[in-house]
Parts: C-alpha cells; structure tokens; sequence
C-alpha cells in the first residue's frame, strides 16, 4: 500500500507569503513614522519662531533603502545638533572666559556677518567708544555718547554742540543666562515610536485583505 500525503494550500509558499507580508508591512510603518518625526520637528522649531532653515536641517533616512525587511529602520536627525539640542534643553549660558556676557539691546542694531553683534563689532562700526556702567542691582552697562536715529540705532552726534547728545545703553552685561526652552523634541519621538507598533499590525492587515 502506498500513502501520498498533500498538505493544500502550500505551506511553504504561505509562510513566505506572510513572511513578505510583514517585511512590507514592518517596512511601511517605519518609512511613515520618520517622516511624521521629521514634519512634527520641522514643525516645532518653525513654530518657535527658529526659521525655516533650521527647520530644514531636520533629515529623514530609511533603512534598507531598495527593499522591505522586518528589521527596517528610520533615522531622523538634525544637520545643526547643537543649536536645536540647545533650544530643546534650555541650557545654562555663561562668558567663555569667566566674566561678563554681552546682550545687545535695540539700540545695538544687528551683526553684519549674521548671528548677535559683538562689543568689538559695534566700536569699529560706529566709531565709537564704549563705557562700563557698574550697577549693584540689575545688569551692568555697556554705554555709548550719542544720540538715537528714526530706526531706534545709536549713532554719533552730528552736532558740533553736543545738542542731542544721551547716554545710550548698548549692551547689557550679565554673569549668566539661560536659554529658554522652545523644543519638547523628546516628547515628539516619543509619541511616534509608540504608534509603531500600530501602524506595524494596521498595514499587515492591509496585505492580508489585498
């Protein structure tokens, strides 16, 4: 006598059908989830009124790049670490040098190289001369003999007289500062890495009823 055992429907080609099944699915979730990471990022830091080009140093990749796995992967990180990590911890600033840190007020006008104008900066371009204002309550002084144009900058009197001209505080000058927390990035990965496990199970069912 001889037995002939077939087992319908394949086994093996539907544990491989599942096992693609899950690569997509697994592949899927994650390719989705780093690009709401990186869109909740932008976001954020757009939002906190950082510009956009900030914003755009928020960069996605996903691994394998050419094929699905169950072992995919989503990189999302920034091209300007340090800046973003410095408005999302709200760190402690304080003087390179032990001493004094320079604020610019209004009056100051802006850096011409980009970024926050220095004291050294503001004397060579204005021409004049800075003086130390020591005051025991409330920040130290960084002033300038002057006078106030129609945009708020100090600039030299004109007047031979010295008519117009004030005490014009340049610069505050503080121990310390701490930057203000503008980013809650941890909480934004945090949401989407617990909504993987969800978007895993709802394109794996999504398979299934193709």
């Amino acid at each position: 006598m001889k037995l002939k055992l077939e087992i319908s429907p394949d086994l093996v080609a539907l544990m491989q059908a599942e096992i693609r099944a899950g690569e997509k699915a697994v592949s899927t979730a994650m390719r989705e989830a780093g690009a709401d990471l990186k869109s909740a990022w932008r976001g954020q830091i757009t939002g906190a009124g950082l510009g956009a080009r900030l914003g755009n140093s928020i960069r996605l990749a996903t691994y394998p790049r050419a094929s699905d796995s169950l072992n995919a992967a989503a990189l999302v990180w920034s091209n300007a670490p340090v800046i973003v990590g410095a408005h999302d911890a709200g760190p402690l600033i304080r003087s390179r040098d032990g001493f004094w840190l320079a604020i610019p007020t209004p009056a100051a006008g802006k850096s011409t190289r980009g970024g926050r104008i220095t004291p050294g900066e503001w004397e060579r371009r204005s021409g004049m001369r800075l003086r130390f204002v020591y005051r025991r309550r409330g920040p130290s002084l960084l002033v300038a003999e002057g006078r106030l144009n129609s945009k708020g900058r100090a600039v030299a009197s004109r007047a031979k007289s010295g008519r117009g001209l004030t005490t014009v505080p340049i610069f505050l000058l503080v121990p310390q500062v701490r930057l203000r927390k503008r980013l809650d990035m941890t909480r934004e990965a945090e949401r989407v890495v617990d909504g993987v496990p969800g978007r895993i199970v709802a394109g794996w069912m999504e398979t299934q009823r193709l």
